[in-house]
């Protein structure tokens, strides 16, 4: 078994260290109670961070949570998120809990992470890393001696295998400092353990891909309606990598209303200066009209029921025909000839005509579908 303590401090010169800070750092969190020892669990909502929250409370442990969220959230309820749902965790456990937004330079790491790739767009590694160091900035002055985190050793292929874990600790910045309650069997002793902050014995040594040891432990726990026991990232989906990769290829300046714009709709890039999102119902419909700014255009049947479209780029009438005749390929009417409203946003509106629907083969090629 490899040694993940070279490197690491010891209980006293984690103290020194936290008394060299004069001040509250940008983003601290609240200081445990005195008297005790605060740790910083990542909570994302979830089956296995919960029970790791809650195992660490059953010891006595002071938590505070956070939460980090992102456009590619894939994990959702019937009435909420994986933010309200790590907010409801947080309450009920009466843990403080800190949402953290990532943000731009999270989706500078999603275009170029350092360590690559998963089988889509996801940067496990990279991401846990960063993660990781946004935790430890706000352990500076907050009184936080260590991170605890659900990860279960072999339960995610790119992230959770030994090799990866013991490279985002370094990187991190956090080596000996980083509890997994659920795995904790697995490794050498953290710090914690070793000081007798934790009792290693009542950690556990769960591993692999199963789901049962947690479901039967949330069960002897008294932990309930976990709605996404596995988690979910919409980067890993191969049509949502498909279409990021397209923006990061067409639009430099991209923003957070083009990465909100990814999980909706039909997406054809009809050329490389001319991007389309078609929507698939009526709220689709609406949330892509909603997010339309200047400079782009909205195509909407005019006398036929069918989908609203985005376009975004350099319009002509070759592909306003093509855009007309996409619109129609998608609605439930058969006519002769269909209608389409032309919208530039505060200028105004035209009417174009178009009589025949665009084949189904060639909408394929266009497509952005992964």
């Amino acid at each position: 078994m490899q040694d993940f303590r070279e490197e690491s401090m010891d209980l006293e010169m984690w103290k020194e260290n936290q008394g060299n800070h004069s001040g509250e750092a940008a983003g601290a969190l609240p200081r445990a109670p005195a008297g005790s020892y605060q740790g910083i669990a990542l909570l994302s909502g979830g089956l296995d961070s919960s029970l790791a929250v809650k195992m660490m409370i059953d010891q006595g442990i002071s938590v505070t949570a956070v939460h980090f969220t992102s456009p590619f959230c894939n994990c959702t309820s019937k009435n909420a998120g994986c933010k309200n749902q790590a907010v409801k965790v947080a309450h009920e456990f009466g843990v403080v809990i800190r949402v953290i937004h990532k943000g731009m330079d999270y989706m500078r790491i999603v275009q170029n992470p350092p360590h690559g790739h998963g089988r889509g767009m996801n940067p496990c590694i990279d991401c846990r890393i960063y993660m990781l160091k946004r935790v430890k900035e706000m352990m500076a002055g907050s009184g936080a001696f260590f991170v605890i985190t659900g990860e279960v050793l072999g339960q995610r292929p790119m992230s959770q295998h030994r090799a990866a874990i013991r490279k985002i600790e370094k990187e991190s910045g956090l080596e000996g400092l980083i509890l997994r309650p659920l795995s904790a069997q697995h490794f050498p002793p953290t710090i914690p353990e070793r000081e007798g902050i934790v009792d290693r014995e009542k950690l556990l040594g769960f591993s692999g891909r199963s789901r049962k040891p947690q479901i039967g432990l949330a069960e002897k726990l008294g932990v309930k309606d976990y709605p996404c026991p596995a988690g979910g990232c919409l980067l890993t989906d191969s049509v949502i990598a498909a279409r990021l990769r397209d923006l990061f290829a067409h639009v430099p300046d991209y923003d957070l209303a083009d990465l909100h714009l990814l999980k909706m709709g039909r997406h054809f890039r009809l050329n490389p200066g001319l991007k389309i999102i078609l929507g698939r119902n009526k709220l689709e419909n609406d949330q892509i009209q909603a997010l339309a700014r200047p400079g782009s255009v909205i195509f909407q049947p005019f006398d036929f029921r069918g989908p609203t479209c985005l376009a975004s780029g350099n319009l002509d009438a070759q592909t306003e025909e093509m855009i007309g005749e996409l619109i129609a390929r998608y609605c439930q009417d058969e006519k002769t000839r269909y209608e389409v409203k032309k919208q530039i946003p505060e200028k105004g509106e035209s009417l174009i005509l178009v009589n025949k629907k665009f084949s189904k083969e060639a909408g394929d090629r266009l497509q952005i579908s992964g």
